[in-house]
């Protein structure tokens, strides 16, 4: 595997799951998830180059076809307690071993179940990164919810407010909720670290109502009504900023390069 740049996006994407059996291949708006998170990466001005990890067949030719790298994943690491820093070191040490051994100076992780990321979204947190404001950037969508959990006795109690002082929803600051849509890292970080979260810390913020995680069919059937709408959402704002260049990311994808090969490497020493 060769990549070109200094800004590498992974998305994994095994084969097996079990709340929808094929979940990556299952489409939202006629385009598979997989799909719809290599466009996503593809768009986005500062992803040098796009990287889709799988064990899968359908998966690998879906994810060639939409124009990332595709690095097959061994089995060890594809099922379900196997965790995503695992696949995203295994192609690192793919990527070290193909090359010169020279890695990319920030990763970008993303998620296929969230079908409605914004390639201006992660240009921004590339941004951060990149210029160093931050070692690692996450999707988050801000909340005002009331949260609760359950005590030992089965009694409720309040978990971020005071439930005998009932604030107004705009007297609250808001909390934010990870949404699992992208992470963007240093490298450097990630490797020392071996987890995502290293160092400073910062929220991407996104549009809750396009936070959508697929899990179960309900998920996918929200998603595919809402996708018209984040569509033409995505396409106003981005007729009303005159710099924008970019085609939204339901748009006819930029064509595919040239198919590049495939290859596998042993599983990253101490990964899951």
């Amino acid at each position: 595997m060769r990549t070109t740049g200094s800004v590498l996006a992974v998305v994994p994407a095994r084969a097996g799951s079990k709340g929808i059996p094929g979940k990556n291949l299952r489409t939202v708006a006629g385009r598979s998830l997989v799909r719809r998170a290599v466009e996503s990466a593809r768009l986005a001005s500062r992803i040098d180059d796009v990287v889709v990890t799988t064990d899968g067949d359908a998966i690998a030719a879906e994810a060639r076809a939409a124009g990332a790298i595709v690095v097959r994943r061994p089995t060890d690491l594809a099922g379900d307690e196997a965790s995503s820093e695992s696949a995203l070191l295994h192609v690192l040490d793919t990527l070290a071993a193909d090359g010169d051994g020279t890695l990319p100076e920030v990763l970008v992780f993303l998620q296929a179940t969230s079908p409605f990321i914004d390639p201006a979204d992660l240009d921004r947190a590339v941004a951060r990164v990149v210029d160093d404001h931050a070692d690692t950037v996450f999707a988050a969508a801000p909340s005002h919810a009331f949260l609760w959990r359950t005590a030992s006795d089965g009694s409720a109690v309040a978990v971020n407010h005071d439930a005998a002082v009932r604030p107004r929803r705009q007297d609250r600051e808001p909390e934010y909720r990870e949404t699992g849509a992208f992470y963007v890292m240093r490298t450097a970080g990630f490797l020392a670290h071996r987890h995502r979260f290293h160092g400073r810390i910062e929220l991407a913020v996104v549009d809750a109502a396009g936070a959508i995680d697929i899990d179960d069919p309900a998920d996918l059937a929200l998603a595919d009504a809402l996708a018209p709408t984040r569509y033409a959402a995505r396409r106003s704002s981005t007729q009303q900023t005159a710099s924008a260049q970019e085609p939204a990311a339901d748009a006819a994808p930029p064509s595919p390069p040239a198919p590049s090969p495939t290859r596998a490497a042993p599983a990253p020493n101490g990964a899951p």
